[in-house]
């Protein structure tokens, strides 16, 4: 009779790296003198936030951040036998940014590296693949990475998404062993709102830039060559999707609400992330809601804010904590990591 071993996985550690460069509300109000810096902070939640430098790639901060991971837990790259690395800003379109970092970061030549394109929800889609290679025994330390540089996207006149994002990396090793046992995934997709979020042109579809630009129904300007996103539909398509995403979550590891310890989600904005808990009932000093200095740095918030948690104290052993992310996609996973 054929026995086929199951691992389980593990996140061992988590660091993460912000760019040098910070912009501030005040520094944004004097560009757009029609808003006030209370508007600002009041709408998206956020007072500051770090941008990449022009010639600093998610390539870069991906590698800062994994280094900063390998010094705090005492971690050899030569442990590691999978990198996956989240982003939808590669310094390259071809090779894949990840098998440059596997040489950069001195990772053996016998370890598996892929790129792989999605935004808000990278992260739980990371733990998913991280867990599946070594549930399976194809790997035993996955490094999981998530960096963008969104703002590189953005036209300058785009105060709306210039007011939320911010650029970021974060890092995190999955394993056969470590502080948080990755628990049963639920992971969604609906292609048909991929208009909801999207920079139209620069690739295969529409090589080349177009110059169109136009408003949407809610005064947001509409660029071809410059990232667009419906903010009424993305914020329609959260409330639909995450309360049904928690419910699974929850049936799945067999657990009742009452036994989540603790919640962090994709940190979007404030208004959302505020919206989501009231209408999801969760008790507010059981949710996390930290944009004020890093902004929405995509696929690295959770990552971010687990790592603040876990350094505060405010997740610490024995806990249950939901994770989950939502956006462009329309993409959405979550899972419950056990401390």
């Amino acid at each position: 009779m054929f026995i086929f071993k199951i691992f389980m996985a593990f996140i061992k550690g988590i660091s993460y790296y912000l760019p040098e460069k910070v912009i501030t509300n005040e520094e944004l109000v004097a560009e757009f003198p029609e808003w006030s810096v209370d508007k600002v902070a009041k709408k998206v939640g956020v007072f500051s936030r770090h941008v990449a430098a022009v010639d600093e790639t998610a390539g870069d901060m991906a590698e800062k951040a994994a280094l900063k991971l390998f010094e705090e837990y005492h971690i050899s790259p030569q442990v590691i036998d999978f990198v996956l690395l989240c982003t939808q800003s590669p310094d390259y379109f071809l090779p894949s940014t990840a098998c440059i970092l596997q040489h950069r970061l001195g990772i053996p030549t016998s370890a598996g590296a892929l790129d792989y394109n999605l935004g808000c929800s990278g992260c739980v889609y990371g733990m998913a693949m991280a867990k599946g290679l070594v549930a399976g025994g194809i790997a035993k330390n996955v490094l999981v990475l998530t960096a963008e540089t969104y703002n590189k996207y953005l036209h300058p006149s785009d105060k709306s998404n210039r007011s939320i994002f911010g650029d970021g990396a974060a890092a995190c090793l999955v394993s056969t062993e470590g502080i948080a046992e990755i628990g049963e995934l639920v992971l969604g997709t609906d292609g048909s709102g991929a208009d909801k979020l999207i920079v139209k042109t620069g690739a295969a579809r529409c090589r080349k830039q177009t110059g169109y630009h136009d408003v949407d129904d809610e005064g947001h300007s509409r660029y071809d060559d410059y990232l667009y996103m419906d903010g009424g539909g993305i914020f329609n398509f959260t409330l639909d999707a995450v309360p049904v995403m928690m419910k699974d979550i929850l049936s799945k590891n067999k657990l009742e609400k009452d036994a989540v310890d603790y919640y962090v989600f994709h940190q979007a904005n404030k208004f959302m992330l505020n919206t989501i808990r009231k209408v999801c009932v969760l008790p507010k000093d059981k949710f996390y809601v930290n944009l004020e200095q890093t902004g929405n740095t995509v696929s690295s918030t959770v990552l971010i804010a687990l790592k603040q948690c876990l350094d505060s104290g405010a997740i610490h052993k024995g806990m249950n904590v939901m994770v989950s992310g939502f956006g462009v996609g329309l993409s959405w996973g979550g899972t419950i990591l056990k401390f």
